[in-house]
């Protein structure tokens, strides 16, 4: 309790460094932060503890979104209804968004912001009739507290599924790390690391632990603070024994054969700039929110020597997390490529309005025809690993990407883990993929 009040105490000194910036309203914090203060979201048939199938899914329809309307209605997926909990994010990113968002202004064009030095940069409640909202909540979920400061996914497994036969085609294990050189607000330095000469954001860094004939394929993508500057990724191909830089339309390709593009990654993974931002309202929904140590985990396979287990999978294929699942404020946004030769025509992101995650997203095909239902299950940081707790950090618990017009999935099972020894800068260069692929 010391060492976190004086860190609490640090940043605040951090912060009162700054330059002052324009006032925000506390009941505009509360309302960001906050939702459930008065109680949690109702919903007409819905009540925690219920099941939703084939045979009742109609009358709560409005509820879900489209795809998971359809799983359900078919018999792929049955939903288990939980209490809606609050996922209360960490005092020092609120503290940040109190003393920096009544600066945050938007550029002329579209990846341009000015003032956003850490926290949310809009914490107002969006209008239908601001044509730039949806360009706001993208900011929002672009400088979240998604992961915290930095976090590993270590290990990190994931499951190619034929959806019809449920035969498991082909296991990968990972660990993959985030770093956020700047909008710092957690974990030291705050806000920004340096020295950064190349000023970027973020980090991404993946290494392949399994099996043989991938293994040591290393990603790295290095996100600039400029969003208009696109970004440095690189691959690492083990058997090849070089790195060679990724060109731009490669993040839209199937990473390693999966059904998942590198773009895909947490929601949304690539500049704001890209795509074409559009709000569509504000609605109280269902997502995949849940207390993971509540969970029915996955007894037989992948535990370690903390002894703990991932969430386990069911539903049709194998393709859907064993989970509970929450009513939540949400906003719905979409995003539509810019690039008239990205190969989908938009995805529709169902943003927690809370935590600014994306537990849900469905992509579209060029057509406008669904293709891809990606799910994100948060677990609360609370009841997950002891070294989680009192974070904030919503953490990435299960992932689900169903490719609906194959018939085959993508599954993930995380273990997330908070810890910013697991992610020292040098980890986010192009040299640590030489050494480590050695």
């Amino acid at each position: 309790m010391f060492k976190k009040a004086l860190i609490s105490v640090a940043i605040s000194g951090a912060f009162a460094m700054s330059a002052q910036a324009a006032q925000i309203s506390e009941d505009v914090v509360k309302q960001s932060f906050y939702p459930y203060a008065n109680g949690a979201p109702k919903a007409e048939g819905v009540a925690p503890g219920m099941v939703i199938n084939s045979g009742n899914v109609e009358a709560v329809k409005e509820y879900l979104d489209p795809a998971m309307y359809k799983f359900i209605k078919n018999g792929d997926y049955e939903i288990k209804v939980g209490e809606t909990t609050s996922f209360d994010l960490n005092k020092t990113y609120v503290d940040a968004t109190r003393k920096y968002s009544g600066d945050v202004k938007l550029g002329e064009k579209s990846g341009e912001i000015s003032g956003s030095v850490a926290g949310r940069p809009f914490p107002q409640e969006p209008s239908m009739d601001d044509p730039r909202s949806g360009e706001k909540l993208a900011w929002n979920f672009k400088y979240g507290y998604n992961w915290g400061d930095s976090a590993a996914i270590y290990p990190f497994y994931w499951k190619y599924r034929n959806m019809e036969s449920g035969k498991v085609e082909r296991t990968i294990k990972f660990n993959f790390h985030f770093l956020n050189f700047t909008h710092r607000t957690s974990q030291e330095p705050y806000p920004a690391l340096t020295p950064n000469p190349s000023n970027l954001f973020r980090g991404i860094y993946v290494q392949v632990l399994e099996p043989f004939d991938v293994k040591n394929t290393q990603l790295l993508i290095q996100r600039y603070e400029d969003d208009l500057k696109r970004d440095n990724a690189y691959l690492y191909l083990g058997f090849q024994r070089r790195v060679r830089r990724l060109s731009t339309g490669q993040v839209t390709d199937a990473f390693l054969g999966s059904d998942i593009m590198i773009e895909d990654f947490e929601g949304y993974n690539g500049r704001i700039s890209d795509m074409n931002w559009s709000f569509k309202g504000t609605k109280t929904m269902l997502l995949p929110m849940y207390n993971h140590n509540e969970m029915e985990l996955d007894a037989e396979t992948h535990k370690d020597d903390e002894g703990y287990q991932v969430v386990a999978f069911g539903g049709k294929g194998g393709c859907f997390p064993n989970i509970t699942w929450q009513l939540r404020k949400v906003y719905v946004v979409e995003s539509d490529p810019i690039d008239p030769n990205h190969p989908i025509s938009k995805r529709q992101h169902f943003m927690d309005a809370q935590t600014f995650t994306i537990p849900r997203n469905i992509t579209y095909d060029r057509k406008g025809d669904m293709w891809k239902s990606w799910l994100i299950g948060q677990a609360h940081p609370d009841f997950h690993l002891p070294r989680n707790k009192g974070t904030g950090v919503a953490i990435d618990d299960a992932f689900s990407m169903v490719d609906m017009q194959a018939n085959h999935c993508t599954t993930g099972q995380f273990k997330g883990q908070v810890d910013p020894k697991l992610n020292p800068a040098k980890k986010f260069t192009v040299q640590n993929l030489r050494a480590s692929g050695r």
